[in-house]
Order: C-alpha cells, then structure tokens, then sequence
C-alpha cells in the first residue's frame, strides 16, 4: 500500500525506500567483489516483499532471495525480474512451477534432488540448483559425510539435462558473534566442500555463505555472492556489531499510531490486565490503540518505549491484544497525538533494537512480526534526487 505519511490512520508503518536504497549501495560497497542478493523473505521482514524488493533492485542488487517457493513466485507475478532464488523447500513442493518461473531452488538432500528431476524433466527445460552444505549450523543442508554422493547424482542430472548446478552454498551459525570459533571452522568446510564439488566437475556461478554479518564483518566470506537480510532494512545483526549508523545503515521501518484516549486518573489506579501497574499518584494516561494483535511483543509490558507527542515514555502494565496504555505523568496531548513506538532514532524516538532489550528478543522479530492490520505506507518511492 502506497499512502501519504500523513494519512489519518489507527497506526501505520511507514517504509522508507530511500533509506532502503541507501542501504543497498552502503553494503555493496562494504563487498565490491560480490554479487548482493536482497533478501526479501517474510515480507521483506515485515516491510513489504515487492516494493522493497524493486528498491533494492533499483539501487543495485542483482539477485532476489526468500525461503520459501511460494514467496518467490509471488515475486515472479509481481513482475519482479532478474535472479531470484528460494531454499526452504518440503516433499511435493511447487518444484514444476519455480522451474517454469526461472527460480533457482536449493537442494540439500537426495529427495528434493529427486523431485526437482522429475520436475524439470515434465517442464522439459533444466532446473537452476544450489547445492547446500552444512558447514556446521545443523540446519539445511548436506552433511560432509553424504557431500559426495550428493554431488555424483547432481552431476549425473546435469549430464541428462535435467538440471544445471548454478550455486554452491551454505549458511553461518554464528557470523553476529565476533571471534566465535564456529566462524572459521565453517570458512574451512566451505572451501573444502566448495573444493570437492568443483573437482568433479561442478562449475558453479556463485558460491555464497555471507549473511548480513558476514558481509559486514567478514570480506573473507563474500565470495561470489553476499545474501544481506536484515542489514538492508538498516538494522544491526547484532549490538555487538554495532548500531546502525556505526555501520552505514538507516532503519528503513517507523512504527507509528494515534492516541485512542487521553484521560485522567488518580492514585492507586490499576492499569491493564493483572494491574500489573498501579498509578503513583494523580496522572493522565495516554491509551495508544495497538497490542500484540498487531505484533507488539507482550513480554514488553511495563518496558517497552514509546515517543508520544514528543516526550519518551513506557508502557505502563500488560500489552492487551488490541492496545497499551502510557503513564503521560499528568501532560494532556490531545486524542490523536503521535505515538512513534520505533524508528530512526533520529528525533529522540525508540528503535526496534529498544524494543528488542524490552522484550528479550531481537530486533529481526520486532519488525518481521508488525501484522496486517498495521498498513505500510511508502515514502520516497521515487530515486529522484537521490545519490
């Protein structure tokens, strides 16, 4: 949805594309001997899987990335163009479709190589792969052990024109903790991995494991191919990587509703569910019309922060499913009033990492859980004037 910023909404998240851009340029910079993939899975991490995946491609990106089949091809018929890859595959997957689709498709194991045979040979044109190695993440992926035999029958596919092997590939465990030992080692078994499948004769055109710290942290990693996630929308992996600005990266997503409900109350008054929060004294209360049906962690109450009418505050007691409410400390903005739960931090407001501390999580979860009822709203849609 494409709206003013100003529209009159309950709530609304709105998504800048031009920090957006600025953060594909910022991480094709940081990795100038690598192709970057945008990775636009779960929405693009709640912003909007096809207007943000035009703005990466807009600002440089040459390849697409979801986990799962069907988001891909939402993509494709969206009109999204140029290489797009998705990995998350199950048994009787849309294998046929992603073929016809030019979706490149990972495979980790004999089964899915199987079907994607099957696929290609009813499509009667060959399937792009990406073979998987598990490194070390014990996720997705070829264990070392079954490498080789996964390989034979890949190569033995490719010789029946059922398929080229287009990637090789694997994912980090730990790429967000500096140092942890568990990075090298995976470097290792990548290249020896990597180094196995070329000398039967795989000829890849990428080799990528660098995820968003990866790219950020590790040039060692970039290979043919960075895929960056969570970096693109301008938020750190990880606190210990630094904050965004520490890396070149604006937050792309501000999270923002209108005051329900200004009200008076006084002292010793209970607040939300449980009456977890009991009013000191005299007070007014601000009821902001959210909760965790729209994605608000519920382990935030009585933490999380929120910006209102330009003065920080925190929830006061539980996150319902439909609202919060705010101790305003005797101020009386008007119903309506602007509440920014997170942002840029720019203008003194919370950042989605803030709400992360509150709730015990990470700042991926705070943004890739805002739900639908909460419309995103595109602004600086057009390049113009940009850098």
């Amino acid at each position: 949805m494409t709206s003013s910023k100003t529209a009159p909404f309950r709530a609304r998240a709105e998504i800048d594309l031009a920090a957006l851009r600025a953060n594909v340029r910022a991480l094709r910079a940081r990795t100038p001997g690598a192709a970057l993939m945008a990775v636009v899975k779960a929405d693009a991490y709640g912003h909007g899987a096809v207007p943000c995946a035009r703005a990466a491609l807009e600002a440089g990106a040459r390849w697409l990335g979801t986990a799962t089949p069907e988001e891909a091809l939402a993509l494709r018929e969206a009109g999204l163009p140029g290489r797009l890859m998705c990995w998350l595959w199950t048994p009787g997957g849309p294998w046929r479709q992603a073929i016809e689709a030019d979706v490149d498709v990972s495979v980790s194991g004999l089964w899915a190589l199987a079907e994607v045979r099957e696929a290609a040979a009813a499509v009667g044109a060959p399937a792009r792969v990406h073979l998987k190695a598990d490194t070390g993440l014990g996720r997705g992926g070829c264990q070392p052990d079954d490498w080789p035999e996964l390989v034979a029958e890949a190569l033995r596919a490719q010789a029946d024109g059922l398929l080229t092997v287009v990637g090789l590939w694997s994912h980090f465990a730990c790429a967000d903790e500096p140092g942890h030992p568990s990075i090298q080692a995976q470097l290792t078994r990548f290249r020896e991995m990597v180094a196995y499948a070329e000398a039967q004769g795989v000829q890849p055109e990428v080799r990528h494991i660098a995820n968003s710290p990866a790219a950020l942290t590790l040039p060692e990693a970039h290979f043919d191919l960075v895929r960056t996630g969570i970096a693109m929308y301008g938020i750190s992996p990880s606190p210990d990587l630094g904050t965004p600005a520490d890396l070149g990266l604006r937050p792309v997503m501000a999270l923002k509703a209108s005051l329900a409900l200004v009200k008076q109350v006084p002292g010793g008054h209970g607040i939300s569910y449980g009456h977890l929060y009991t009013t000191p004294g005299t007070t007014t209360l601000g009821l902001v019309p959210v909760g965790y049906g729209d994605g608000i962690p519920r382990h935030a109450s009585g933490a999380g922060p929120v910006l209102v009418d330009g003065k920080p505050r925190t929830v006061a007691g539980r996150i319902a499913m439909d609202q919060f409410v705010v101790d305003l400390g005797g101020d009386e903005p008007a119903p309506g009033a602007e509440a920014v739960l997170f942002g840029s931090g720019d203008h003194g407001e919370p950042t989605a990492e803030d709400w992360a501390q509150a709730a015990g999580t990470i700042a991926y979860e705070i943004v890739t859980r805002i739900g639908t009822r909460i419309p995103r709203v595109y602004v600086k849609v057009d390049t113009e004037h940009e850098g």
